[in-house]
C-alpha cells in the first residue's frame, strides 16, 4: 500500500490502549486469527477431500487434477490480494473491504459444505475472492494504528504475526479432526463458522479503529467499471462451465496460469529496468529484486507441498496410530505453525544480535539458507519415500522433521523478503513492487500444484523422484544465492 493511502488510513485513530498497544490491535488480531483458522483449516483437508472416493463423500478426482486445482486456488488468493488492495484504496476503504472479505470467506466455505460438486468449485472462487479482499487490508489497518511508525509498530506487527500463526495452528488442528469425526461437509462448515465469528467480533469492536480505513481521498477515488468487468468474466466463465458449453481442464488451466504469472512478472521488471526512468543505482537494486523474486517463486513452489503431496503422503503412507486413535492426516499441517510460533522469536533474536555485532547477514545469504533448508526438508522426504517403496508405513517424525527444516527456511526468507523488497524499491514504485512480491507467491503456489501433480499414485516410484528433484531445485538455487552474495551486496548500494 502506498504512502498516501497509509496516511489516509491513519486518520483519527483512537487513543485507547491495551497493554501499551492500541485497543484496535486486538480487533485486528482476532479478525486475522479467525481468517487464518479458516484458510489453513480448509487447506488441511482440501486435497484429501478432492481425491477421496465418491462413496466416502469426496469428489473422486485423480491426484493430478486435484493438485492443479489446489495450486490454482493458492495462486488466486495471492493474486486477488492485488485487486483487493486496489478496491480498498480506491473504492470502499480498508474496513469495508475486511468486512466484505470476511463475508465472502464465510459464504464460500458454506458453499463447500453443501457437498455439491459444481457448487464446491464456486465456493472455492468465492473464498479466494474473500481472502483477496481481507488479507492485504487487515494488515494495512494494523499499520494505520501506528501513524508514528518506529519500534512500537514493529511490536504491534509481532503480536499480529502471532495471531496469524495461532489461527493457522488451531485451524490445521481442529478442522481435520472435525471432518474425520463428522464428515467432510461438517469439516468445511467449521471454517465458515470461524470466519463468521471473526466478522462478528470485528463489527462489534471496530469502533476502536476510529475512522482509519474509512475515509478515501476524493482525488484517489476509482471507478467500479474494472471490478464489474472482472466479476462479469468470472460469472460468465462459471455459467458456461456449469451448462457444459465450455469444458475446463484444470491441468491445462494451471499451466496457463503459471505462464501468465511469469509473463506478468517478466514484463513488469522489464518495464522497471528499461522504461521507468530509473537511475543507475535504482536499476542495480531492481536487478537484485529480480533475483529475490525468482528465489521466492522457487521457495514457495516447494514449501506449498505441505498441503498437497505431503498431505497425500500423510494420508497414504504414514502410520498415524497413537494410543488406538488414528490421527487425521490433515492434523500434521498444524506442525508448521506450531514451529513458527516457537522459533520466530529465536530467529528475531538471532538477526538482532548479529546486527548489533555488525555481522548481520545480507539478504542474499538469508535467502540462500532459506532455500537450502527447503531442499534439506525434501531430502528427508526422499528417504522417507524410499522406505515406502520398500513396502513400509513410516512414522510421522519424517514429516515433522521436514516441517521443522521448512519452518527454518520460511523464517530466513519470508519476513526478510518483505522487508528488503520495500527497501530496494524506488520510493515511487513501492506499492507496485510489493505487488510483485505477492505475485511471486502466487506463481510459487500455482507451481506447487503442478509439481505435486507429477506424483502418480499408480507408479509409486514417482514419489521419491518428485522429492529428490525439489531437493536439487532448493539446493542449487540456494547455492547460487550464496555465491551471488558479494555481487548482490554491491548492487544493493547501501541498502541494509
Amino acid at each position: 500500500m502506498n504512502e498516501l493511502a497509509e496516511k489516509t488510513l491513519a486518520s483519527a485513530v483512537p487513543a485507547q490502549t491495551l497493554f501499551g498497544q492500541p485497543r484496535g490491535l486486538a480487533t485486528l488480531f482476532l479478525t486475522e486469527m479467525w481468517e487464518r483458522f479458516t484458510y489453513y483449516g480448509m487447506r488441511a483437508v482440501l486435497i484429501l477431500f478432492m481425491v477421496a472416493a465418491v462413496s466416502q463423500g469426496g469428489l473422486g478426482l485423480d491426484d493430478k487434477t486435484s493438485s492443479s486445482i489446489y495450486g490454482l486456488y493458492l495462486g488466486s488468493t495471492y493474486l486477488l490480494g492485488l485487486l483487493g488492495g486496489w478496491i480498498a484504496d480506491r473504492l470502499i476503504g480498508a474496513q469495508r473491504a475486511v468486512v466484505s472479505g470476511g463475508v465472502f470467506i464465510a459464504v464460500g466455505n458454506a458453499l463447500l459444505a453443501l457437498g455439491n460438486t459444481a457448487i464446491f468449485f464456486i465456493g472455492l472462487i468465492v473464498v479466494a475472492m474473500g481472502v483477496g479482499l481481507l488479507k492485504p487490508n487487515v494488515s494495512a489497518l494494523v499499520a494505520a494504528l501506528y501513524p508514528e511508525g518506529g519500534s512500537r509498530r514493529d511490536a504491534g506487527f509481532s503480536f499480529f504475526y502471532m495471531g496469524i500463526n495461532l489461527g493457522a495452528f488451531l485451524g490445521s488442528l481442529g478442522v481435520p479432526i472435525f471432518a474425520a469425526a463428522f464428515g467432510w461437509r461438517f469439516g468445511f462448515a467449521l471454517p465458515a463458522l470461524g470466519m463468521a465469528l471473526g466478522v462478528t467480533q470485528f463489527l462489534l469492536t471496530r469502533r476502536y479503529l476510529g475512522s482509519a480505513g474509512l475515509v478515501l481521498a476524493d482525488d484517489k477515488r476509482g471507478s467500479w467499471v474494472p471490478v464489474i468487468a472482472i466479476l462479469a468474466v468470472v460469472a460468465a466463465s462459471v455459467l458456461l462451465t456449469l451448462t457444459g458449453t465450455v469444458r475446463l481442464d484444470a491441468v491445462l488451466l494451471a499451466a496457463s496460469a503459471s505462464w501468465a504469472y511469469a509473463v506478468l512478472g517478466v514484463a513488469y521488471f522489464a518495464y522497471l529496468l528499461f522504461f521507468a526512468g530509473l537511475s543507475n543505482v535504482e536499476r542495480k537494486r531492481a536487478l537484485v529484486m529480480v533475483a529475490l523474486f525468482a528465489a521466492s517463486v522457487t521457495f514457495w513452489a516447494g514449501y506449498e507441498q505441505q498441503g498437497s503431496s505431503f498431505n497425500l503422503f500423510a494420508e497414504r503412507y504414514t502410520d498415524r496410530h497413537i494410543f488406538g486413535w488414528v490421527v487425521p492426516a490433515g492434523v500434521l499441517q498444524a506442525v508448521n505453525p506450531f514451529f513458527v510460533i516457537s522459533f520466530a522469536p529465536l530467529f528475531a533474536w538471532l538477526w538482532i544480535t548479529l546486527g548489533k555485532r555488525g555481522r548481520d547477514l545480507p539478504a542474499a545469504t538469508k535467502f540462500g539458507f532459506g532455500l537450502i533448508f527447503l531442499g534439506l526438508g525434501f531430502l528427508v522426504m526422499y528417504f522417507a519415500s524410499r522406505h515406502v517403496l520398500a513396502g513400509a508405513l513410516v512414522l510421522p517424525t519424517w514429516l515433522v522433521c521436514t516441517y521443522f527444516l521448512h519452518t527454518c527456511g520460511e523464517l530466513c526468507l519470508s519476513p526478510v523478503g518483505l522487508s528488503y523488497m520495500s527497501k530496494l524499491a524506488p520510493p515511487r514504485f513501492v506499492g507496485q513492487v510489493m505487488g510483485m512480491w505477492f505475485l511471486s507467491m502466487a506463481l510459487g503456489g500455482n507451481l506447487a500444484g503442478q509439481l505435486s501433480g507429477r506424483y502418480d499414485s499408480s507408479h509409486l516410484e514417482s514419489l521419491p523422484g518428485l522429492f529428490i528433484s525439489i531437493f536439487w531445485y532448493g539446493l542449487i538455487a540456494g547455492s547460487v544465492m550464496l555465491l551471488l552474495t558479494p555481487l548482490v551486496k554491491r548492487m544493493m548500494a547501501g541498502v541494509r
